[in-house]
Protein backbone atom coordinates (compact mmCIF):
# COMPACT_ATOMS: atom_id res chain seq x y z
CA UNK A 1 0.00 0.00 0.00
CA UNK A 2 1.67 3.25 -0.83
CA UNK A 3 0.91 5.76 1.49
CA UNK A 4 1.88 9.92 -0.03
CA UNK A 5 1.39 11.35 3.42
CA UNK A 6 4.84 13.41 3.26
CA UNK A 7 3.89 15.19 -0.39
CA UNK A 8 3.79 18.65 1.19
CA UNK A 9 5.89 20.26 -1.66
CA UNK A 10 5.62 23.80 -3.75
CA UNK A 11 6.17 21.73 -6.97
CA UNK A 12 8.17 18.59 -7.58
CA UNK A 13 11.41 17.87 -6.44
CA UNK A 14 13.49 14.33 -6.15
CA UNK A 15 11.44 11.27 -5.38
CA UNK A 16 12.69 9.19 -2.24
CA UNK A 17 10.65 5.68 -1.61
CA UNK A 18 10.12 4.49 2.12
CA UNK A 19 9.82 1.06 2.64
CA UNK A 20 8.92 0.24 6.08
CA UNK A 21 10.71 -3.00 7.70
CA UNK A 22 8.62 -2.90 10.92
CA UNK A 23 8.28 -6.13 13.29
CA UNK A 24 9.72 -9.80 13.73
CA UNK A 25 10.91 -11.50 10.61
CA UNK A 26 8.80 -15.05 10.27
CA UNK A 27 8.11 -17.48 7.68
CA UNK A 28 6.22 -16.92 5.02
CA UNK A 29 2.35 -17.21 5.16
CA UNK A 30 2.78 -16.30 8.92
CA UNK A 31 0.31 -13.19 9.58
CA UNK A 32 1.70 -10.09 9.90
CA UNK A 33 5.23 -11.28 9.99
CA UNK A 34 7.96 -9.70 7.16
CA UNK A 35 8.36 -11.93 4.80
CA UNK A 36 10.24 -12.35 1.44
CA UNK A 37 6.57 -13.13 -0.08
CA UNK A 38 4.28 -10.44 1.88
CA UNK A 39 6.93 -7.52 1.08
CA UNK A 40 8.25 -8.64 -2.54
CA UNK A 41 5.37 -7.12 -4.52
CA UNK A 42 5.83 -3.47 -2.29
CA UNK A 43 10.24 -3.65 -2.36
CA UNK A 44 9.58 -3.99 -6.07
CA UNK A 45 6.89 -1.14 -6.59
CA UNK A 46 9.66 1.24 -4.31
CA UNK A 47 12.46 0.77 -6.45
CA UNK A 48 10.16 0.60 -10.25
CA UNK A 49 7.54 3.25 -9.52
CA UNK A 50 7.71 6.97 -9.76
CA UNK A 51 12.16 6.81 -10.59
CA UNK A 52 13.36 7.27 -7.10
CA UNK A 53 16.59 8.85 -6.65
CA UNK A 54 17.10 6.55 -3.75
CA UNK A 55 15.09 4.11 -1.31
CA UNK A 56 15.15 4.16 2.13
CA UNK A 57 14.68 1.40 4.59
CA UNK A 58 12.69 2.32 7.84
CA UNK A 59 13.77 -0.71 10.10
CA UNK A 60 12.52 -1.39 13.22
CA UNK A 61 13.38 -5.42 14.15
CA UNK A 62 14.54 -7.33 16.57
CA UNK A 63 14.82 -10.17 13.71
CA UNK A 64 13.74 -13.77 13.30
CA UNK A 65 14.02 -16.30 10.31
CA UNK A 66 17.25 -15.71 9.24
CA UNK A 67 16.03 -17.59 5.68
CA UNK A 68 13.53 -14.57 5.42
CA UNK A 69 15.99 -12.05 6.58
CA UNK A 70 18.68 -13.10 3.47
CA UNK A 71 15.62 -13.35 0.88
CA UNK A 72 14.65 -9.92 1.61
CA UNK A 73 17.58 -8.39 1.64
CA UNK A 74 19.09 -10.55 -1.16
CA UNK A 75 15.61 -8.97 -3.06
CA UNK A 76 16.85 -4.91 -1.92
CA UNK A 77 20.25 -6.02 -3.89
CA UNK A 78 19.19 -7.30 -6.80
CA UNK A 79 16.47 -4.59 -7.60
CA UNK A 80 19.08 -1.90 -6.36
CA UNK A 81 21.63 -3.35 -8.86
CA UNK A 82 19.25 -3.48 -11.32
CA UNK A 83 17.98 0.00 -11.41
CA UNK A 84 20.84 2.08 -9.88
CA UNK A 85 19.03 3.23 -6.81
CA UNK A 86 20.82 4.01 -3.59
CA UNK A 87 19.78 2.35 -0.70
CA UNK A 88 19.75 4.12 2.68
CA UNK A 89 18.89 1.59 6.05
CA UNK A 90 17.66 4.09 9.03
CA UNK A 91 17.42 2.26 12.44
CA UNK A 92 14.56 3.24 14.63
CA UNK A 93 14.33 1.41 17.98
CA UNK A 94 16.23 -1.53 16.44
CA UNK A 95 17.88 -3.41 13.89
CA UNK A 96 18.98 -6.74 16.12
CA UNK A 97 19.97 -10.09 14.66
CA UNK A 98 18.04 -10.39 11.50
CA UNK A 99 16.95 -6.64 11.72
CA UNK A 100 20.49 -6.18 11.33
CA UNK A 101 21.09 -8.59 8.38
CA UNK A 102 18.14 -6.31 6.42
CA UNK A 103 20.25 -2.77 7.46
CA UNK A 104 23.04 -4.34 5.47
CA UNK A 105 21.08 -3.99 2.67
CA UNK A 106 21.79 -0.75 2.72
CA UNK A 107 24.58 1.41 1.28
CA UNK A 108 24.58 3.81 4.45
CA UNK A 109 23.00 2.69 7.59
CA UNK A 110 22.06 5.58 10.12
CA UNK A 111 21.01 4.96 13.15
CA UNK A 112 19.26 7.64 16.57
CA UNK A 113 21.85 7.89 19.39
CA UNK A 114 19.29 5.41 20.85
CA UNK A 115 18.80 2.94 18.44
CA UNK A 116 20.40 -0.71 18.63
CA UNK A 117 22.01 -2.54 16.56
CA UNK A 118 23.90 -5.87 16.11
CA UNK A 119 23.34 -8.89 17.81
CA UNK A 120 25.46 -10.84 15.06
CA UNK A 121 24.51 -14.49 16.01
CA UNK A 122 22.26 -17.40 16.05
CA UNK A 123 20.26 -18.47 18.87
CA UNK A 124 17.93 -21.41 19.54
CA UNK A 125 15.98 -22.07 22.82
CA UNK A 126 13.48 -24.27 24.40
CA UNK A 127 12.77 -25.97 27.86
CA UNK A 128 13.07 -29.11 29.54
CA UNK A 129 10.49 -30.92 31.26
CA UNK A 130 11.86 -34.30 32.05
CA UNK A 131 11.72 -33.66 35.68
CA UNK A 132 8.34 -31.71 35.91
CA UNK A 133 6.76 -35.09 34.56
CA UNK A 134 8.70 -37.57 36.21
CA UNK A 135 7.27 -36.01 39.74
CA UNK A 136 3.76 -35.85 38.38
CA UNK A 137 4.74 -39.67 37.28
CA UNK A 138 3.79 -39.45 33.64
CA UNK A 139 5.55 -41.46 30.98
CA UNK A 140 6.89 -39.91 27.91
CA UNK A 141 6.37 -42.71 25.18
CA UNK A 142 7.47 -41.70 21.30
CA UNK A 143 7.95 -44.18 18.59
CA UNK A 144 9.65 -42.73 15.55
CA UNK A 145 11.06 -44.74 11.93
CA UNK A 146 14.65 -43.13 11.56
CA UNK A 147 16.98 -42.70 14.86
CA UNK A 148 17.11 -38.88 15.16
CA UNK A 149 13.25 -37.79 14.56
CA UNK A 150 12.87 -37.17 18.14
CA UNK A 151 15.72 -34.75 18.68
CA UNK A 152 15.83 -32.50 21.49
CA UNK A 153 12.51 -33.78 22.51
CA UNK A 154 11.84 -31.47 25.33
CA UNK A 155 9.98 -33.84 27.90
CA UNK A 156 13.26 -36.07 27.73
CA UNK A 157 16.66 -35.37 29.20
CA UNK A 158 19.36 -33.69 26.53
CA UNK A 159 21.49 -35.78 24.60
CA UNK A 160 24.94 -34.51 23.74
CA UNK A 161 24.90 -35.80 20.25
CA UNK A 162 21.86 -33.96 19.58
CA UNK A 163 23.14 -30.74 20.67
CA UNK A 164 26.02 -31.27 18.72
CA UNK A 165 23.64 -31.91 15.60
CA UNK A 166 21.81 -28.68 16.20
CA UNK A 167 25.19 -26.61 16.68
CA UNK A 168 26.01 -28.28 13.25
CA UNK A 169 22.79 -26.29 12.26
CA UNK A 170 23.53 -23.25 13.87
CA UNK A 171 27.39 -22.47 13.04
CA UNK A 172 26.73 -22.24 9.06
CA UNK A 173 23.67 -20.05 9.40
CA UNK A 174 25.84 -18.00 11.75
CA UNK A 175 28.83 -18.16 8.62
CA UNK A 176 26.21 -17.32 6.51
CA UNK A 177 25.39 -14.21 8.73
CA UNK A 178 29.00 -12.95 9.30
CA UNK A 179 29.70 -13.61 5.57
CA UNK A 180 26.74 -10.94 4.72
CA UNK A 181 27.71 -8.31 7.37
CA UNK A 182 31.49 -8.31 6.23
CA UNK A 183 30.88 -8.55 2.65
CA UNK A 184 28.35 -5.20 2.90
CA UNK A 185 30.50 -3.22 5.72
CA UNK A 186 33.52 -4.26 4.14
CA UNK A 187 36.44 -1.92 5.82
CA UNK A 188 34.17 -0.08 7.62
CA UNK A 189 33.86 -2.57 10.45
CA UNK A 190 36.09 -2.08 13.43
CA UNK A 191 39.03 -4.40 13.62
CA UNK A 192 39.82 -4.11 16.88
CA UNK A 193 36.87 -5.77 18.12
CA UNK A 194 34.89 -9.21 17.59
CA UNK A 195 31.33 -8.16 16.01
CA UNK A 196 29.88 -11.56 16.00
CA UNK A 197 29.45 -12.94 19.46
CA UNK A 198 26.14 -11.99 19.68
CA UNK A 199 26.32 -8.63 21.47
CA UNK A 200 24.24 -5.20 21.00
CA UNK A 201 25.68 -1.76 21.02
CA UNK A 202 23.62 2.00 20.89
CA UNK A 203 23.41 4.30 18.59
CA UNK A 204 26.65 6.31 18.83
CA UNK A 205 28.98 2.95 19.81
CA UNK A 206 27.54 1.01 16.87
CA UNK A 207 29.00 3.85 14.45
CA UNK A 208 32.12 3.97 16.77
CA UNK A 209 32.38 0.60 15.80
CA UNK A 210 31.62 0.55 11.85
CA UNK A 211 28.27 -1.10 12.14
CA UNK A 212 26.34 2.37 11.16
CA UNK A 213 27.45 5.05 8.93
CA UNK A 214 26.22 8.24 11.13
CA UNK A 215 23.42 9.32 13.51
CA UNK A 216 20.65 10.60 11.28
CA UNK A 217 16.69 10.30 10.75
CA UNK A 218 15.00 9.76 7.85
CA UNK A 219 13.35 12.73 6.24
CA UNK A 220 16.19 14.85 7.36
CA UNK A 221 18.85 12.96 5.92
CA UNK A 222 17.69 12.57 2.63
CA UNK A 223 16.62 16.19 2.19
CA UNK A 224 20.22 17.05 3.65
CA UNK A 225 21.17 15.06 0.50
CA UNK A 226 18.99 15.37 -1.98
CA UNK A 227 17.37 18.63 -1.59
CA UNK A 228 14.56 20.57 0.42
CA UNK A 229 12.14 19.40 -2.59
CA UNK A 230 12.46 16.19 -1.77
CA UNK A 231 9.35 14.02 -1.75
CA UNK A 232 8.47 10.84 -0.54
CA UNK A 233 6.39 7.82 -1.06
CA UNK A 234 6.25 5.25 2.20
CA UNK A 235 5.20 1.60 1.19
CA UNK A 236 4.26 -0.87 4.23
CA UNK A 237 2.76 -4.56 4.50
CA UNK A 238 -0.83 -4.82 4.76
CA UNK A 239 -2.65 -6.16 7.68
CA UNK A 240 -5.96 -7.36 7.94
CA UNK A 241 -8.53 -4.97 9.67
CA UNK A 242 -8.57 -7.92 12.44
CA UNK A 243 -5.10 -7.97 12.73
CA UNK A 244 -4.95 -4.12 13.07
CA UNK A 245 -7.60 -3.83 15.94
CA UNK A 246 -6.03 -7.17 17.62
CA UNK A 247 -8.96 -9.42 17.38
CA UNK A 248 -8.02 -12.78 16.10
CA UNK A 249 -6.17 -15.15 18.66
CA UNK A 250 -3.25 -15.32 16.28
CA UNK A 251 -2.62 -11.77 16.19
CA UNK A 252 -2.74 -11.51 20.09
CA UNK A 253 -0.61 -14.86 20.10
CA UNK A 254 1.73 -13.11 17.50
CA UNK A 255 1.85 -9.62 19.13
CA UNK A 256 3.07 -10.95 22.70
CA UNK A 257 5.81 -12.88 20.84
CA UNK A 258 6.96 -9.68 19.15
CA UNK A 259 6.64 -7.90 22.08
CA UNK A 260 8.92 -10.31 24.14
CA UNK A 261 11.38 -10.59 20.92
CA UNK A 262 11.64 -6.86 21.48
CA UNK A 263 11.80 -6.76 25.37
CA UNK A 264 15.46 -8.94 24.94
CA UNK A 265 17.01 -5.93 23.58
CA UNK A 266 16.73 -3.83 26.58
CA UNK A 267 14.71 -1.60 29.12
CA UNK A 268 12.23 1.14 27.10
CA UNK A 269 11.56 4.68 28.20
Amino acid sequence: MEIPYLNRLIGRGPHVSVVRLHGAIGMAGRSGALSDAALAPLIERAFRRGKPVAVALSINSPGGSPVQSSLIAARIRRLADETGTPVHAFVEDMAASGGYWLACAGDRIWADESSVLGSIGVISAGFGFQDLIARWGIERRVHTAGQSKSTLDPFRPEKPEDVARLHNVLEPIHQAFKDHVRTRRGDRLSGTQDLFTGEFWAGREAVRLGLADGIGHLVPQMKSLYGDRTRFTVHRPRQSLFRRLGLSAQSLIDSAEERAAFARFGAQG
